[in-house]
């Protein structure tokens, strides 16, 4: 029977009959069954009708394109351009584009001067984005695409490169200094003398971007690219990532999604050797295919992780595909029990949910944040988890529906009054701070506190970034482009740029914006998104995977370190993880067990030409001591998410605390449940203090020796110390 230590029963509502007994062995195998078969349904009618995937659109216009021969306008030949662009067909999308901008030049077609730097444009998007096929994507090497582009980054094959370079400078020459198309094409002119090695010298003073692969002000070490030599550089479009113990041998598996509707999801083993061996079909997984992002926890309290994945997201009413609730059998595999457990009857389209207790009744509930547009009304789900493997939606009389286009959920208790609140992001759209009221409703207080905004908005996550012991609040901003990137690095000023917000909570249910006084407030582009501390110093970084779906969107993705809580420093060119492809699924883990957090981050982008191989950034390791913490739940989730850890430290003589909340980080990427504490210079943690979840009570460790991986249970004395084996990656 569900337990008993519910909601108020006048929020309950009846259940249907099939949901009260817990699912048969059969009845998981029917519902993985049929979401292998409505996945492959979906597939087949991607080739043609996909947004992004499909040649539907394409066929159209080249048809079109076709049948007007000489006398086709501009704009219809850019677009059939950009179709053969996106599929992958380079080479033709260039001879569309030559033969357009020709024709504009003898005037065979009209077309103003806008229309011609249109053309020039993308001709040399065109051309940079073939030098990327023909050298990263085809030979890559470690330093592919890393700013500053050097060594192996330098293109061997230099005809994309050569040829997109004029067409920047024609474009620069016809527009005014200070249009967002003039510093975008300068940015990407830079780009192109990058890989051609003939940056900064052979850029033209007038055209330079001094500042384009400076190094950072503040000195960081270098994260080597360590993704080809563990097998792990894998080339594909835009996805997903969970780093944690699938498997239950203490070490960090990964899971990995590709959100292309006949990408398979693939589970790729730790053998505790320094490599991983991809355990797709053994996992029971095949036929689980597409899934922009996935998110781990044991929702059935058995002692192993089970993982939702999320799809559909950027189709609108296309986007009608079913989520996935992948059940871990314990015996390293998986089954679809999506439709056993009352999750699979209604498909929005999404990109992002998030797991808490909300009801402190000792299990998972699961919010999903859905998609609404003006094509689809997508309001977003609460499933309360029933105990007895079954899920129902109770958003509406939560008061939860949201109804935005929804890209970012967080939980997390910020006033300390035991009851888990909810932060959505919306793009487009006032953002909510969903405050818990503790009787099964929410309300929302973000215009309460002014924190609604960015409008346009992306990735979000509670954390504490200070250490005080009060969850803050960090939020994206989705607005802007490589224009306003060349602007910020020319110092130019944008006064209508949405910067990310950060909001410094008070620990009571009131939140200041620290955004500008933490050096934040600049333009980035943030679609991955995740933190944790990379160099053991107790003060949580952040990593941004930058982008958008545009070829010409060559950002670098940003890595931030945090200064002891008084601001953060841009390291990202001193620690070599400025890469330049689509930053997407990312996620903090030390995968090679040696005590301090590797960086792994998907890069391809949403077109099947735009794809990417992933890298895997080595911590090379700073001298400071950590502490990992694995948490075990009697009475609370067997996950203990939501759980919070305070580790009392002396420090040079100075006591101070380190502060963080169990989850799995970021709203694009999951990092592990096990909790990894940086702990400065201290080798012991003076008192490690637990608050559990579901009661808010306490338990207290005493003098824990540092540089170790512990497991601590609920409501028992002790710890019992997990074993480790630190190897080097791709030793094998």
């Amino acid at each position: 029977m569900p337990p008993t230590h519910r909601l108020p029963l006048s929020f309950a509502l009846a259940l249907p009959l099939s949901m009260l007994a817990a699912q048969t062995a059969e009845q998981k195998q029917a519902s993985h069954r049929r979401m292998v078969s409505e996945l492959a349904a979906i597939a087949e009618r991607a080739k043609s009708d996909h947004k992004y995937h499909g040649d539907q659109n394409a066929k159209k216009l080249w048809g079109e394109l076709a049948a007007r021969g000489d006398q086709a306008p501009w704009k219809l030949r850019l677009d059939a351009a950009l179709e053969h662009l996106r599929l992958g067909q380079t080479r033709q999308g260039i001879t569309i584009l030559e033969q357009a901008l020709t024709a504009l030049d003898a005037g065979r077609i009209e077309g103003n001067v806008d229309a011609k730097n249109s053309v020039r444009f993308y001709l040399g998007m065109a051309w940079l984005r073939l030098a990327e096929t023909e050298n990263c994507c085809a030979r890559p090497t470690p330093e592919s695409c890393i700013l500053p582009l050097q060594g192996g980054a330098l293109h061997t094959q230099q005809e994309g490169s050569t040829k997109a370079l004029p067409y920047f400078e024609a474009v620069m020459q016809d527009t005014p200094a200070g249009d967002y198309w003039h510093l975008g094409a300068r940015w990407l002119l830079n780009l192109a003398h990058m890989t051609l090695g003939s940056w900064p010298d052979g850029v033209p003073e007038a055209r330079r971007i001094p500042a384009a692969a400076a190094p950072s002000k503040t000195p960081f070490p270098r994260f080597p690219n360590v993704a080809e030599r563990v097998d792990l550089d894998l080339f594909g479009m835009l996805g997903g990532i969970i780093a944690d113990d699938l498997d239950g041998d203490f070490d960090l598996d990964l899971m990995i999604s590709l959100w292309s509707t006949d990408g398979q999801l693939r589970f790729f083993r730790n053998d505790g050797n320094g490599r991983f061996t991809d355990r797709t079909e053994a996992a029971g997984l095949v036929g689980i295919t597409s899934g922009i992002n996935l998110f781990q926890a044991d929702y059935d309290n058995d002692g192993d992780l089970d993982v939702y994945v999320a799809r559909g997201a950027w189709l609108y009413d296309g986007g009608r595909h079913p989520n996935s609730l992948l059940q871990n059998q314990g015996d390293g595999t998986f089954v679809d029990v999506t439709f056993a457990a009352g999750l699979g009857e209604v498909h929005y389209p999404s990109s992002t949910c998030d797991w808490a207790d909300v009801d402190n009744d000792g299990d998972l509930d699961l919010y999903v944040g859905n998609e609404t547009s003006p094509k689809i009304e997508a309001p977003c789900q609460l499933f309360r988890n029933e105990g007895d493997g079954t899920f129902f939606d109770i958003a509406q009389r939560a008061g939860v529906r949201n109804l935005g286009y929804t890209k970012g959920v967080t939980f997390g208790d910020y006033d300390h009054d035991g009851h888990v609140d909810l932060y959505v992001s919306n793009l487009h759209e006032p953002n909510r701070l969903y405050h818990n009221a503790g009787n099964g409703r929410f309300v929302d207080v973000a215009e309460k506190h002014g924190m609604q905004r960015p409008i346009e908005s992306f990735g979000s996550w509670f954390w504490d970034h200070d250490n005080d012991g009060n969850l803050d609040l960090f939020c994206a901003a989705y607005s802007t482009g490589v224009g306003d990137h060349a602007a910020w690095l020319l110092g130019l000023s944008r006064p209508r740029l949405e910067t990310m917000r950060l909001w410094r909570g008070d620990g009571h249910g009131g939140f200041s914006d620290v955004t500008a006084a933490m050096g934040l407030d600049l333009p980035a582009l943030p679609m991955g998104a995740n933190f944790g501390d990379l160099d053991n110093d107790g003060w949580l970084d952040f990593y941004l995977g930058t982008g958008d779906p545009y070829y010409y969107t060559l950002l670098p993705n940003m890595l931030f370190h945090n200064q002891r809580g008084k601001g953060f420093a841009d390291v990202t060119t001193s620690s070599g993880t400025g890469h330049l492809q689509k930053g997407h699924g990312t996620c903090f883990a030390d995968l090679d067990d040696d005590g301090d957090l590797d960086l792994y981050s998907i890069q391809g982008g949403a077109y099947p030409g735009d794809a990417a191989h992933n890298a895997l950034f080595e911590n090379p390791g700073s001298g400071n001591h950590w502490l990992a913490v694995q948490l075990q739940g009697t009475h609370s989730n067997r996950s203990a998410i939501g759980a919070h850890l305070a580790a009392t430290i002396v420090e040079d003589g100075a006591e101070r605390s380190v502060h963080c909340d169990v989850g799995s980080g970021g709203c694009f990427g999951a990092n592990p449940l096990r909790q990894h504490l940086g702990l400065g210079k201290a080798t012991v943690v003076k008192t490690l203090t637990i608050t559990w979840p579901r009661d808010q009570k306490q338990q207290v460790l005493r003098d824990v020796a540092a540089d170790r991986t512990i497991r601590v249970v609920e409501g028992q004395e002790g710890l019992e110390e997990l074993p480790r084996r630190p190897v080097v990656l791709g030793g094998g």
